[in-house]
């Protein structure tokens, strides 16, 4: 009668064995690896779009003395852009963040999901294995995003330098070379390890904790439970790295619009500049918006990525299950 009760405990009706070895060379956790890349660039091209004119409205402030911004208030930061452009101004550059997004997210969920198989070993509590998966995500996938990161920013500054993404990116390779795309990458790779490490650790810890508090109801709250997770996850990793936000942004607009341009690109001759004429709260410009952009954008972004790896998951479970029949 124990020995019942306790087959009875553990015995899980909605257990399927499945006797298929070869589905752990070609995927994980239920998925192929190019499901991967397209839940994820789906992901971050829905995460850009919907919050493009709050990342608009951050350029604006961190691009130190440009036109046609002098405050760092967020209202008439946002005021100056409609007086002078309109509505449409919030949406300026959006075509080359569409381009980059897409490519760039798909490398950035798919380096993260293979690191973190090998890295976790199995455990789901490792929190570094997630924050350096994180690491190697974001060094991969910056290295596509940075060019059209570059030129979507120059773009956001105002219509009267570049008529559009072409005349940009040509203009820069004639006047500034190629290495102009590249000016900013060290600095987004030091920005955005420390960010995907605090964002990916942050996001699972939190994502195990909401499973933990209600775990008979995680399935019917799975879509609040990843887009709370990635809310705070995007916000803190947003408010830590900040400062090193602005020297992107000085770097990638320089020369445009009044920015200053930089002789020597270091981190340290940047920042150096942004205290002598701003002081040590230049740094901190636009943290506000940033937040507000990272915060729901990556609760979108998670929500969309989790929502997609669920399709193929049921996509797959169905293929298998009709080849079996």
């Amino acid at each position: 009668m124990a020995a019942e009760a306790t087959t009875a405990k553990f015995q899980n009706p909605d257990f399927q064995p499945d006797f298929r070895p070869e589905l752990s060379v070609t995927s994980h956790d239920g998925l192929h690896f190019w499901q991967f890349m397209i839940a994820g660039s789906i992901a971050g091209s829905v995460e850009h779009m919907a919050m493009f004119p709050v990342d608009t409205i951050k350029t604006h402030m961190q691009a130190l003395r440009s036109c046609p911004i002098k405050s760092v208030s967020l209202r008439q930061a946002l005021k100056s852009i409609l007086q002078t452009e309109g509505p449409a101004g919030l949406y300026r550059g959006i075509a080359a963040m569409g381009l980059g997004a897409g490519p760039a997210h798909a490398v950035y969920f798919s380096v993260y999901e293979v690191a973190k198989k090998y890295l976790s070993a199995g455990n789901p509590n490792n929190s570094a294995a997630h924050a350096i998966s994180g690491v190697f995500a974001t060094v991969a996938s910056d290295a596509v995003l940075t060019p059209m990161d570059m030129v979507k920013q120059r773009l956001q500054l105002g219509n009267s330098t570049y008529k559009g993404v072409w005349d940009c990116v040509k203009r820069v390779l004639r006047e500034e070379g190629f290495g102009a795309f590249y000016a900013s990458y060290r600095t987004t790779v030091l920005m955005n390890a420390p960010f995907t490490a605090v964002h990916f650790a942050t996001y699972e810890a939190t994502k195990r904790g909401l499973v933990e508090i209600s775990p008979e109801s995680v399935s019917d709250e799975r879509l609040v439970v990843h887009a709370t997770a990635g809310a705070a996850a995007g916000a803190l990793a947003a408010a830590v790295t900040t400062p090193l936000d602005v020297v992107k942004t000085q770097l990638q607009c320089q020369g445009v619009c009044g920015c200053d341009r930089y002789n020597n690109t270091s981190i340290s001759g940047v920042v150096q500049t942004i205290v002598k004429k701003d002081g040590y709260k230049g740094l901190m410009r636009g943290w506000i918006p940033r937040m507000l952009f990272h915060a729901p954008a990556a609760a979108i972004c998670w929500s969309t990525y989790e929502a997609c790896k669920t399709f193929f998951q049921e996509l797959n479970d169905s293929s298998s299950s009709s080849i079996i029949t």
